[in-house]
């Protein structure tokens, strides 16, 4: 069954606009007893009375000093954040890391629009990206993010940090209008290429009586780096059969000596966004919010050999001589793929807004795959340029659909001495995932079933939290979240056999606390503590493989436990007048981690449960505005993490090295000069120290393909204000063009330019 627009799942959804309906002025937010309170703009959907970490940036801060050509950009100097992001439009590998989870654990992260999930919850790791194209940096009108799983409001996803993106909806007509290009020229092993790309956006908005709209479109097309690298062992075997030329030597990232023949996934995406949002107000206090979102994607990705023959041509497969030693090349070593992809979402939703007494929310939301097929070659280049066998795999009718009944009592009316949030939510994902055996790769239909896997899973909650100040200076926040999480109609097939699993059905308890003491008018001090259970996902459970000759699994097992931590954090923050200062020691236990590792006893390699985790870490974040009245904006961050494996009964050479992809320090820094109302000049620095891939750390050299590099980048950004209603913008990342890895090659220094019309 594929998701489609549906009275019962969309009579409903989180709300786009959860505050003072006709606002849209500059963004003022205000800190007392460690909790936020938005004073004009669009509010956020997180819970901001929750005395806990929370961070934010606006669209002025984003236009002046961010090369943002995605949406994520806009997370870049964010405290203790990561997105993996490899090449502008990268759609299938930009995932989230933060302070204890690595950007292997996409799923212990949340990311919204307006309260609507982008969060692709169908798996955890690089694959399972968030539907980041379902939002433009040119419609952002904040980004909010809460760190830790300290609200009883969201499922145990929310163990490293819920993003919340706030976008534009007008009070008064308003017109946008974005075309910018960018430039990189690489230089790695054999590759020595420029690669490069466009984008053009354009947005409208207006608000009629009771009803307000917003229309917004995009086009990117975008030439990355290759991704991929191609590489042997060094061979032990001598020949002097087909000698070849061109390869690099390299090392692997335990340090053996390999050589480099050549790349593939040299990504060419082409990527179309369209998003309509309407709303309605019957009266002051309740409104009714429709939105439309599509996104359609085509990408080619395709391969290239250093290696020629005597006569000066390519070789892609066979047996060759490098060196004087054997070698020999599989028809797919040098593959290529295409993707063709069409995704729709839809929310609707229903609140109220009194602030007074009583509120409430009837929010409802669905993502649907309606096209997504990704085809590769099977057949060695360059004959597969022209076609040639190879294979096709549909996601057609993957999507999930959520339901929510949110209320909000506060007994003492305005005063809010107490506030108490309750509701209802439903969270539900369907993965269905087939790869068939083609005649043409580019063309042809799907032939014979090589393999499949299908699963739903389907998390109901119950919970309520209050916020209550019980003291002039003292403020506590007590919570809790039952949760019932059902996996069912899991599959498995291959060729000629389909295997069934067992349905299950499983409940949790999550108890969560947080309190503030506000010590001085300067200086508030939190702390908090809550439970998260991240359920495995329905590709964790059932992606795997059937043994051809025996129909046994050997690559999954539908019996995963879910991980259960336990997340503590200590902050105290001084006010600045005109910024901030925040020291927060964290503390995290995870039992049952969900990993990829190598079980000794079996010899198999698949998602397992690590017995337990734990990381201690320190973050502190600095922000202020107009240091010294010399119109410099400075914002910086620097966060230790011990992060280690404590006890894994499957691979017990892990115990005491440090998790995956977390690494022991990170930092960003940002500066921004205005001399006058005109000019902004910005220059920003990203550091990350070292990092593994393996659970034991074997990985040694970050420096290579599949391995985690430290990195340190700078960026700058140069903004002129033209006229009232025409900007520019000139920027560089990676200026030190610094080559770095995160299992694949980062982009090296970019160059991006932009011509921005506002007219509001």
């Amino acid at each position: 069954m594929r998701f489609r627009f549906n009275p019962i799942y969309t009579a409903l959804l989180v709300a786009l606009s959860t505050g003072s309906y006709a606002e849209d002025a500059q963004d003022s937010v205000v800190k007392t007893l460690g909790t936020i309170t938005v004073t004009s703009g669009r509010p956020t959907s997180l819970p901001t009375q929750i005395p806990t970490t929370f961070e934010s940036i606006t669209k002025e801060q984003i236009q002046q000093t961010i090369n943002a050509t995605d949406s994520e950009d806009a997370l870049k100097y964010f405290p203790s954040l990561l997105v993996r992001k490899r090449y502008i439009g990268d759609y299938d590998h930009a995932v989230l890391a933060s302070r204890a989870s690595g950007t292997g654990n996409s799923a212990r992260s949340l990311v919204y629009a307006d309260g609507i999930l982008l969060s692709n919850l169908l798996g955890n790791g690089a694959s399972f990206t968030p539907r980041w194209g379902m939002v433009t940096p040119e419609e952002i009108e904040r980004v909010d993010v809460l760190y830790g799983p300290f609200s009883a409001a969201y499922p145990g996803n929310s163990a490293g940090a819920v993003v919340d993106y706030v976008t534009r909806m007008p009070d008064k007509f308003e017109g946008h209008a974005k075309v910018s290009g960018f430039t990189q020229n690489y230089d790695l092993y054999g590759t020595h290429s420029t690669f490069s790309g466009h984008q053009e956006s354009v947005s409208l908005g207006d608000r009629r009586g009771a009803w307000s709209w917003w229309i917004n479109a995009s086009h990117l097309d975008s030439d990355g780096q290759p991704i991929v690298i191609v590489s042997k062992p060094l061979s032990t075997t001598a020949s002097a059969a087909n000698p070849v030329t061109g390869a690099v030597a390299g090392k692997d990232t335990k340090n053996n000596p390999t050589q480099i023949l050549g790349t593939t996934g040299q990504t060419q995406t082409t990527q179309d966004q369209g998003k309509i949002k309407l709303a309605y107000d019957f009266s002051p206090t309740l409104r009714a919010s429709y939105l439309l979102g599509w996104w359609q994607n085509n990408t080619t990705r395709t391969p290239e050999t250093y290696l020629r023959d005597a006569a000066g041509n390519p070789v892609y497969s066979g047996p060759v001589s490098i060196d004087g030693r054997a070698y020999t090349l599989g028809q797919t070593d040098f593959s290529a793929s295409r993707a063709d992809q069409n995704h729709v979402m839809q929310a609707l939703s229903v609140k109220s807004n009194t602030r007074s007494t009583w509120d409430w929310e009837v929010a409802a939301s669905v993502y649907d795959y309606q096209k997504d097929q990704v085809r590769a070659s099977g057949t060695a280049y360059p004959n597969a340029a022209f076609g040639g066998a190879g294979t096709l795999t549909d996601m057609s009718g993957t999507g999930w659909n959520t339901l929510a009944l949110k209320g909000t009592w506060r007994p003492d009316g305005t005063k809010g001495a107490h506030i108490v949030d309750f509701g209802y939510q439903r969270d539900a994902y369907q993965l269905r995932t087939s790869t068939f055996s083609t005649s043409n790769w580019i063309t042809a239909n799907a032939g014979a079933r090589s393999s499949s896997f299908n699963g739903d899973t389907n998390l109901q909650s119950l919970y309520a939290q209050d916020s209550w100040r019980i003291a002039k200076d003292w403020k506590t926040t007590l919570g809790g979240r039952l949760e019932q999480w059902q996996a069912s109609n899991g599959s498995l097939s291959n060729s000629n056999t389909t295997v069934a699993f067992s349905d299950r059905n499983e409940n949790y308890f999550s108890p969560k606390a947080a309190v503030a003491y506000q010590a001085t008018p300067q200086w508030a001090l939190k702390a908090s503590l809550g439970r998260a259970i991240r359920f495995p996902t329905v590709s964790e459970l059932y992606q795997g493989s059937l043994d051809p000759a025996t129909n046994i699994l050997s690559r999954n097992d539908p019996n995963l436990k879910p991980e259960k931590s336990w997340t503590s954090e200590l902050t105290a923050e001084r006010d600045l007048g005109k910024g901030l200062l925040r020291t927060t020691i964290f503390h995290e236990d995870t039992k049952d981690a969900l990993y990829s590792q190598l079980n000794v006893a079996t010899n198999v390699t698949n998602i397992q449960n690590v017995d337990q985790m734990r990381t201690t870490g320190l973050e502190v974040a600095y922000q202020e505005n107009d240091v010294a009245l010399l119109g410099l904006d400075l914002s910086g961050s620097v966060t230790f993490a011990d992060s280690k494996t404590i006890k894994n009964a499957n691979n017990p050479a892990s115990v005491g090295k440090w998790q995956p992809r977390v690494p022991k320090w990170r930092a960003s820094a940002l500066a921004t000069y205005r001399p006058d109302e005109r000019w902004a000049y910005t220059f920003g620095a990203r550091y990350s120290g070292r990092q593994y891939s393996q659970l034991d750390n074997s990985d040694v050299n970050g420096f290579a393909y599949t391995g985690v590099s430290s990195f340190f980048v700078t960026d700058i950004r140069v903004r002129y204000q033209i006229a009232k209603q025409w900007s520019a913008s000139l920027g560089i990342d990676n200026l030190n063009n610094k080559k770095y890895w995160n299992f694949h090659p980062y982009p090296q220094r970019t160059i991006l330019a932009e011509l921005k019309f506002d007219l509001d």
